[in-house]
């Protein structure tokens, strides 16, 4: 990390639910739209910046549906100041159309995965001009894309939208790591991924399961952010599962405050991030 870099605020972003995850897994799994909002509020609370939201349906199971996301993001909003980020990943499988309905719900950033990529025994399926389809979208909406990278061609994919005016300067990155199918956690293909991001863009780290905060670490030390929460890993340490995604922003708090990185405050990282008022 250079010297300018040294004591960066970090930006913290929880992704709290995800699509994948189930109650047999983990017992703490917010479901419920006021599961959700209480988690929501928690996660900031202790130190999460931007929340990443994916929900559910009355039964437990992924959905896009329009209604469910404006109730959780009204519920936060009227509870918190965090920067709400929606998913437009959706579960694999998902139509086009459905995963394009997050965006009604007026988040100011949303998720844009720029390419397809195995997806543990899955297809995660991103045709570029669904891509485009999705970029154009956010920008009418006024939303920023967190370009999410799980292969090097997305990060590549990312810059050409920008190049072609559909995504604005400056771009935000987070590099997605340790997805069966996908490039691995190592510090390698970190190194590698963040030599290829334009300058006065920012980025996180993303990584997955027992690599969650290994490579956080890794990112605070090199002047990125960090993601953490239930989405990607369960576990606090080795076989002790979170009680919350509370206590994952936390220790993602202490992480950073130990490499001498304060945590950035939502309005700290609206300003990081330029987002428009």
């Amino acid at each position: 990390m250079s010297p300018s870099n040294r004591n960066l605020p970090v930006i913290l972003t929880c992704a709290l639910v995800g699509a994948e995850l189930t109650r047999e897994q983990t017992p703490y799994l917010p479901l419920s739209p006021e599961e959700i909002v209480a988690s929501a509020v928690e996660a900031h609370s202790a130190g999460a910046a931007i929340l990443h939201l994916h929900v559910r349906d009355d039964q437990g199971r992924p959905t896009c549906s329009e209604a469910v996301f404006q109730e959780v993001v009204r519920g936060i909003r009227e509870r918190c100041d965090a920067i709400l980020q929606v998913s437009t990943g959706g579960a694999v499988g998902d139509s086009e159309a459905d995963r394009l309905r997050p965006l009604e719900a007026a988040p100011e950033m949303a998720s844009l995965t720029t390419g397809s990529v195995n997806f543990g025994d899955e297809v995660f399926l991103n045709p570029r001009p669904f891509v485009q389809k999705l970029a154009e979208a956010m920008k009418a909406r006024g939303i920023k894309p967190e370009i999410e990278v799980f292969d090097a061609a997305m990060l590549e994919e990312g810059i050409r939208l920008a190049d072609e005016g559909l995504i604005e300067s400056p771009l935000h990155f987070d590099l997605v790591l340790g997805v069966p199918g996908a490039l691995s956690a190592t510090e390698r293909n970190l190194d590698f991924l963040v030599s290829g991001i334009p300058e006065g863009s920012t980025w996180s780290v993303a990584a997955v399961g027992r690599w969650q905060f290994p490579m956080a670490q890794l990112a605070l030390e090199k002047g990125g952010h960090v993601r953490v929460g239930m989405e990607d890993n369960i576990y606090l340490e080795k076989g002790v599962l979170a009680k919350s995604n509370a206590e994952l922003v936390a220790k993602a708090k202490s992480l950073a405050a130990a490499a001498g990185r304060p945590s950035a405050s939502s309005a700290e990282a609206r300003d990081m991030l330029r987002l428009r008022p």
